[in-house]
């Protein structure tokens, strides 16, 4: 494996912490984790580089080894913090960006939001999810304010080797290799056993409902290249987005996208084709 070093960075008052390839001489690339993941998740893609970068991944706040707010997380401060974070790294240069799920839909609002901050953005996945109802904000609404007077918490495991277990139950596609190096990361010591390193506080369910439209509206404004990676056996689109007509609305607000479809893949694509995804990164950033 390629080896990394973690670093810190003082980001909107949140000690931030970031994984590092690289030597710093060669060209950046960020990459950016989904909702309960890491940024160590993406050393399978990092492996399968085949020219030399410095690639630059950070533990979004309350995830892995970054600050937790132990409150409630909204949206906004992610792009807030990928803004503060090109401005200490990559003040003076486009960022090449590439998000998986979560982090894709960051990366896609923010390109949108900071087109001049943004030379060119890989989205794995990260495209929305179904608009919200309004008549659905009292529930979500009361259902919030029930889970704030709570001690939110995750499930226990006895160790690392059961939370690997549970992690190929979720992908199949996962080998017993990757999924023990991937409960070293995702996974933290607790008394008798671990949990998921992340903020518990993310179980609360967001009160404030997505609205569609404006995410349309963020991503017409994107002028760099997209290039859109989906897995062929991903539950992604089904799950999140309401059948090919609207993801299809989505993608057509980019006027630069590429669509590109990973045979034997799910939504995890730097876990399940992490080769494909490399090979796809470097073919877009020439």
């Amino acid at each position: 494996m390629k080896p990394s070093t973690s670093e810190f960075a003082f980001l909107r008052g949140r000690r931030i912490h970031l994984r590092v390839w690289g030597g710093a001489s060669a060209p950046r690339i960020f990459l950016l984790h989904g909702f309960a993941d890491v940024s160590a998740s993406f050393q399978f893609v990092v492996d399968a580089l085949a020219r030399e970068w410095r690639v630059i991944a950070p533990d979004w706040r309350g995830f892995g080894w970054s600050q937790w707010n132990g409150d409630a997380y909204w949206s906004p401060d992610y792009l807030a913090d990928l803004d503060a974070l090109l401005d200490q790294v990559s003040p003076h240069e486009p960022a090449r960006l590439v998000g998986h799920s979560m982090g894709g839909n960051i990366a896609g609002l923010y390109a949108g939001i900071r087109p001049e901050r943004v030379a060119g953005l890989v989205n794995l996945e990260g495209f929305g999810v179904r608009p919200a109802e309004p008549a659905e904000a009292p529930g979500r609404y009361r259902k919030w304010l029930s889970q704030v007077r709570e001690e939110p918490r995750f499930r226990h495991y006895r160790n690392r080797e059961e939370y690997a277990a549970r992690l190929m139950r979720d992908n199949v596609r996962l080998t017993p290799t990757r999924a023990a190096f991937l409960a070293e990361h995702l996974a933290e010591a607790e008394q008798d056993g671990v949990r998921t390193a992340m903020d518990p506080c993310h179980r609360w369910v967001n009160p404030v409902l997505y609205r569609l439209e404006e995410a349309k509206a963020c991503w017409r404004e994107v002028r760099c290249p997209v290039l859109f990676v989906r897995g062929d056996d991903s539950t992604y689109l089904r799950d999140y987005i309401a059948g090919e007509e609207d993801y299809r609305a989505r993608l057509a607000c980019f006027a630069q996208v590429r669509e590109v479809l990973v045979a034997d893949c799910g939504h995890n694509l730097h876990h399940d084709r992490p080769e494909a995804v490399a090979r796809l990164i470097e073919e877009f950033f020439v």
